[in-house]
């Protein structure tokens, strides 16, 4: 790791930057480089030709019109001019392209080891009377369809009076998740099955000691047909109601408010007992990525996905545009023939679901990523795999589908952080990891979620939002591993009750977002 402060070096101070590949055709700077400056990378001392902000790529060589750059030893994009040595690589000479990836399925595939059953951690959990393990207590209201969305506000709100909800300290709070579907759909299509499915997801989640379900009475998204296949614990009770069997607004936030009043003593009396970490599903998330993200925090939280893989628990990789380019490094390590062709087809689907609605996977990276340093999905990808670490890749799952095997699984979502979390945390996430490195105010109730900085900047500005900062790891302080030693510890204790940044801001409340597929009608 570079040293933590640039160095002189005849009329200009030398700029330290990363190789991440022995074979790589660019660098990552680790500070602003002016033009004329010197940029030492490991042995090698090359001279920035213009000026080059901090997070982005010098070129180490000269690079032909066309020819493939390399970085993280993997093709980011193609050269659209000649590249000269010292040159800024970014979105004015560097362009996406399709081209065949190199799929080895299942080759780097290797029995995953497992820890000394005298070794297994254990954190404090709450456990369900049919045996589901929960990191928080929350009661919920889940509304059918926007329709009936302001209803779950108003009786959400009756419980955030002051004193309220004093006499029930064992609950963390009341929550409606409101979304903008259910209606104006395809009555048999993908969009109205995924919203089902994801609201199952939720009422089902042992975080939720109880739900309320409302729905208007007329809309797309029926309570009946919604709750007859449910096979719901009976351990956790469900009231159900439409606001116009209930005869309109306030009646139907009276029954809310009386029916989760019901439900409060018997939530208040669960208590955190320890148990296996193997009972942690930790969703994997990045969002506001920015070119530290693969080289830190991304990497780091893989080390702690491995760690909780090994104590025999499940890490959920999601993303599906944003592992486009690296799909191949998961195919490489896929536990079965099976499981890199259930990849391929979701990665199949989405280049023809982009290509019907006039876009492009590299229309994927924002604005903002590129400000960051990224410059193509390509690029971006290769950054975020790391967070699936190292170990098999075990299973894949559909969106919100209930996630059944443990070890590293990949679910199917979309890149926008709120509905690839929603997506997993409806398939049984009870914890979440977000890195970011432009800044993302994030969180998602029921589910804690910790916050990790892929740099020191970003954690000295926003640090009332960031529970880490990774940023030390290319600040020369910590190793990849020991920050994900870190990651892994914090995961226990936030899992044992201790709050996260999010929680204590009281994030969470907007972020429930369903994946809408198809028309609106």
């Amino acid at each position: 790791m570079p040293e933590r402060q640039a160095q002189t070096g005849g009329d200009h101070d030398t700029v330290l930057a990363l190789r991440l590949g022995p074979d790589d055709d660019v660098a990552v700077l680790t500070a602003d480089a002016t033009s004329g400056a010197l940029v030492r990378v490991d042995r090698d001392v090359i001279r920035a030709i213009q000026d080059i902000a901090r997070g982005h790529k010098i070129a180490l060589r000269p690079i032909a019109a066309g020819d493939p750059v390399r970085k993280y030893g993997q093709i980011i994009g193609f050269a659209t001019a000649m590249v000269s040595t010292g040159e800024h690589v970014h979105s004015h000479n560097l362009e996406f392209r399709t081209f065949a990836r190199a799929h080895a399925p299942g080759t780097g595939a290797k029995t995953t080891g497992f820890v000394a059953e005298s070794d297994r951690l254990s954190f404090d959990g709450i456990v369900r009377a049919d045996g589901r393990v929960a990191t928080r207590n929350y009661l919920g209201i889940l509304p059918s369809v926007n329709c009936s969305a302001t209803v779950a506000r108003l009786i959400a709100r009756h419980f955030s009076r002051p004193g309220v909800l004093d006499e029930f300290p064992g609950v963390d709070g009341i929550v409606a998740l409101t979304h903008t579907g259910g209606c104006g759909m395809d009555g048999h299509g993908d969009g109205l099955e995924v919203l089902r499915r994801t609201l199952t997801g939720f009422a089902r989640h042992p975080n939720f000691a109880g739900v309320v379900l409302v729905g208007l009475g007329c809309e797309d998204n029926q309570l009946d047909a919604l709750t007859q296949a449910w096979s719901q614990p009976a351990s956790t009770p469900i009231r159900v109601m439409t606001i116009q069997d209930e005869g309109g607004t306030t009646a139907t936030v009276d029954k809310g408010i009386a029916c989760l009043s019901e439900m409060l003593p018997e939530a208040n009396a669960a208590t955190r007992r320890p148990v296996p970490v193997s009972e942690l599903v930790l969703g994997l998330q990045c969002g506001g990525s920015d070119s530290f993200s693969g080289i830190t925090a991304n990497p780091a939280l893989g080390v702690a996905a491995d760690l909780l893989v090994a104590q025999g628990g499940t890490a959920v990789l999601g993303e599906t545009p944003e592992i486009y380019g690296a799909e191949h490094l998961l195919t490489y390590r896929a536990s079965s023939p099976e499981v890199a062709d259930k990849l391929l087809e979701r990665i199949a689907w989405w280049e023809s679901y982009t290509s019907a609605n006039h876009g492009s996977m590299d229309n994927n990276p924002a604005p903002g990523n590129k400000a960051g340093g990224l410059t193509t999905i390509l690029e971006k990808s290769l950054g975020a795999v790391a967070k699936g670490g190292s170990t098999d890749l075990v299973g894949v799952y559909g969106y919100a589908e209930p996630v059944t095997g443990r070890g590293l699984v990949f679910m199917d979502t979309p890149g926008y952080d709120p509905v690839s979390v929603t997506g997993m945390v409806a398939g049984g996430a009870n914890i979440v990891c977000f890195t970011t490195g432009r800044g993302s105010a994030f969180g998602c109730k029921p589910v804690p979620s910790l916050k990790l900085s892929t740099n020191t900047p970003l954690f000295l500005r926003m640090g009332d939002d960031m529970d880490l900062n990774c940023g030390t790891i290319v600040d020369g302080e910590v190793s990849v591993e020991e920050m994900g030693r870190r990651i892994f510890h914090a995961l226990v204790a936030t899992a044992s009750g201790s709050k996260t940044r999010s929680e204590l801001l009281g994030l969470g409340d907007e972020e429930f977002a369903p994946w809408q597929i198809g028309a609106v009608m």
